[in-house]
């Protein structure tokens, strides 16, 4: 089996419970299986509402509102993950972990730097990602938060646009940092990639196009303009990466996104699944004209892009505040 070391890119672990935390992510570590870990609305909500582990905490807050009490429950499962990621942070071999903005305020910059920097605060950990949804509120954001320090983590990214627009503001805020001596930064601009699949892949089969390769080609086309202009501190990362089409293997998507100065970040049994196979080639970088003959021939077949994207996005951030409401509903 191989490990973390044995690979050019990142395998980041997309999932956080308590109980998880305390018996087996440090066997991960040990491993060196995986360097950094990921959370989300829906992860929190699926884990706070279903694990007991959370009882005698949540017991504790009562008399909270229940977004008072979702924040105490994660910032100390995000606490105690960044000190467990910290060895790996200090050997400057990833060890972030990263906690999302309530998705309800993503498009508005104001209220997203302010509940940022205090859930960052709460939390006191250097290693800690603040995820920003791709949008024109949170790519102000973003430059504002690198430019104070705090690494960022662009989420529901699934145009070439956001992250072209993710990419400019990091570097924006990694310059103004530099210039007012802040400490070390780093920013990941996260592609979604099976959804384009799952959304897509019936109709293109009735036009004779094969199935399962747009949010690869999608993905393949951000990640080489992000290298393309290389910053050291700025890395794809792809996420979305367990499969729905039970069809393909479990590790299709890690599988076909290896990249050098890339991450994936899934769930635990995708990376067991990707582990088995003893897969370390580089699939990735694909040459431009191949991807963009990829889309031309989508456009000819009447798929408008420009919508698809703006659907997805809406879709992924729909989903990410009906977790986030659906949680904060069971914790009244």
């Amino acid at each position: 089996m191989i490990s973390s070391r044995d690979i050019s890119f990142s395998l980041w672990l997309d999932f956080i419970e308590r109980d998880y935390l305390k018996n087996e992510f440090q066997k991960l570590l040990d491993e060196g299986i995986v360097t950094g870990a990921t959370s989300n609305p829906s992860i929190f909500a699926n884990a706070i509402i279903n694990s007991p582990a959370y009882k005698k905490q949540l017991e504790s807050l009562e008399g909270k509102s229940p977004k008072e009490k979702y924040e105490a429950l994660a910032i100390e499962d995000i606490k105690t993950t960044a000190k467990m990621l910290r060895p790996l942070y200090n050997e400057n071999r990833d060890g972030y972990v990263s906690i999302e903005v309530d998705p309800s305020i993503c498009n508005n910059s104001t209220n997203t730097i302010n509940e940022a920097k205090r859930l960052f605060k709460a939390i006191g950990e250097p290693n800690v990602m603040i995820k920003i949804p791709a949008t024109k509120a949170g790519y102000k954001a973003m430059t504002e938060l690198m430019a104070d320090g705090i690494s960022v983590n662009a989420t529901l990214v699934f145009s070439p646009k956001q992250a072209r627009d993710s990419f400019t503001a990091m570097t924006k805020g990694i310059a103004k940092g530099e210039s007012d001596g802040s400490c070390r930064v780093e920013g990941v601009i996260s592609v979604f990639v099976s959804r384009f699949d799952s959304l897509l892949d019936s109709e293109l089969e009735s036009y004779g196009i094969a199935p399962h390769k747009t949010g690869i080609y999608n993905s393949a086309k951000i990640y080489n303009m992000v290298e393309r202009n290389s910053i050291p501190n700025i890395r794809t990362l792809f996420a979305s990466t367990s499969v729905k089409d039970n069809s393909l293997p479990e590790d299709y998507y890690v599988t076909e996104l290896t990249a050098p100065h890339s991450i994936n970040t899934t769930p635990l049994s995708t990376i067991k699944a990707y582990l088995k196979t003893n897969n370390s080639k580089d699939l990735l970088p694909i040459e431009d004209s191949i991807i963009d003959g990829y889309f031309i021939n989508l456009e000819d077949n009447g798929f408008n892009m420009e919508k698809i994207y703006k659907k997805l996005l809406d879709d992924g951030i729909k989903a990410f505040e009906e977790s986030f409401n659906s949680m904060l509903g069971a914790l009244k």
